[in-house]
């Protein structure tokens, strides 16, 4: 494989769903930052291979979320666009798919990432409303319709639910949540120890946030029913965050027995993330300046119910690719879907006993505490579906850039049993 480069990458801000992105498609969450990254690089437009955006909650209106951000950002006609879906890791997933273009010989530019407006997931209806509409559009007299309309009946109207379905696991027919209560469960993590683990990703954020470590990587957004408003900052996170306010919290997937609440977990989140991809080629014709090198990605899967140690597996498989060890990478972004996922991760890590039933036979590693989401994670900034795979990979680039470290590991499980992790290598040290 040839060098890949991460030249730059740039996110929205990361904003709880119905709040101040409700208004804006997905393709407008990433058609700016592939505006704003061809324009500060000086590349032609027309000089772009492709354009790979992750996107779960594909809408009815842009069934091609990559191609519409391609010619929305301005790109030439000519260039290639297209969506990618891994749930959770939709954005890594088009991340690996730019790797191995540009890495092949394929392609010496791609603009790769994910956006995700998890406000505008639709409420669809249900099969008896479904079924009354189309019996009432096949009806040709005005007795059809008649008797066709009073079958109806009020419960016709109860919706599905789109975001609720698609959390929700069709093989072991479990929610994500109680994915997370399965993890709690047989690891011993107590309520206490989730809570905690939040209310640390909350008062990272925060401090991140008030000495504008965020900055460098969020290109602010224009927003508002009338495009009034300028967003430049994550909008979630909170800053007065306590244990004991989390400990007031009810149980939310399983409500008698359970651990993980809303305030252990990531909440529902609108926003994008956008990297332009280079060959070394590329980087020469252009005389660009990346930020980082993509070394590596490995995906792996597991059983349904346990999707959250998903991590577990594909760093290790990551590792084990580039020829490194754990101890050997300086920073790590592990998605916080629940707290209980990360810390089940954690744990089995470090523990052989535990790995060796995922077929691991050695022990990982530990991940330092000062090395993992050192800006806060999932939990206080959200997860965009579509988004977080890109979106840690460029808040851990720009975070490598700042402390000139070396190396960095983003991962983070996905729904359905699967683990996707990417290895980068901060160029600026």
């Amino acid at each position: 494989m040839k060098a890949v480069y991460l030249v730059d990458g740039k996110r929205t801000p990361c904003v709880k769903a119905g709040a101040d992105l409700k208004e804006i498609a997905a393709p407008y969450l990433g058609h700016y930052l592939v505006r704003h990254l061809i324009d500060k690089h000086g590349i032609p437009h027309d000089q772009i291979d492709e354009v790979i955006v992750g996107n779960t909650g594909t809408p009815a209106k842009y069934p091609n979320v990559g191609r519409v951000i391609a010619l929305e950002a301005g790109l030439h006609k000519k260039t290639s666009g297209y969506s990618v879906h891994r749930n959770c890791a939709s954005g890594m997933e088009a991340l690996s798919q730019a790797y191995d273009k540009i890495g092949s010989g394929r392609s010496h530019l791609i603009f790769a990432g994910g956006v995700e407006n998890m406000t505008q997931m639709p409420l669809m209806f249900n099969k008896q409303m479904t079924e009354f509409f189309v019996e009432m559009m096949k009806a040709k007299s005005t007795t059809q319709k008649v008797k066709i309309a009073s079958s109806f009946r009020p419960n016709f109207l109860a919706p599905v639910i789109a975001i609720e379905q698609g959390l929700t696991d069709p093989f072991c027919g479990k929610n994500m949540g109680q994915t997370a209560e399965t993890l709690a469960r047989e690891f011993g993590i107590s309520r206490k120890e989730q809570d905690e683990f939040a209310n640390r990703s909350h008062h990272l954020a925060a401090a991140a946030t008030k000495e504008g470590k965020f900055r460098e990587e969020i290109l602010p957004i224009t927003a508002g029913h009338k495009l009034d408003k300028m967003i430049a900052d994550d909008i979630g996170f909170r800053d007065n965050s306590t244990v004991e306010g989390l400990g007031k919290l009810k149980p939310y997937f399983e409500k008698e027995t359970g651990t993980v609440t809303v305030g252990n977990s990531c909440p529902i989140t609108d926003g994008g993330s956008m990297w332009l991809l280079a060959s070394e080629e590329a980087v020469k014709k252009y005389n660009l300046e990346p930020m980082a090198k993509l070394i590596d990605y490995h995906f792996h899967g597991l059983e349904p119910e346990r999707m959250g140690l998903g991590p577990v597996l594909a760093i290790h498989g990551v590792l084990k690719r580039a020829g490194l060890t754990l101890d050997q990478i300086d920073l790590f972004e592990l998605n916080e879907a629940f707290a209980a996922q990360v810390l089940g991760c954690l744990k089995v890590m470090k523990d052989k006993n535990l790995s060796s039933k995922w077929g691991i036979d050695e022990t990982i590693g530990e991940i330092p505490l000062d090395k993992l989401n050192v800006n806060g994670g999932g939990i206080a900034l959200g997860h965009p579906v579509g988004s977080t795979g890109s979106r840690l990979v460029v808040t851990l680039a720009h975070e490598l850039k700042r402390r000139k470290q070396r190396y960095g590991l983003a991962s983070l499980c996905i729904g359905g049993g699967q683990g996707g992790a990417v290895l980068i290598e901060n160029l600026k040290v």
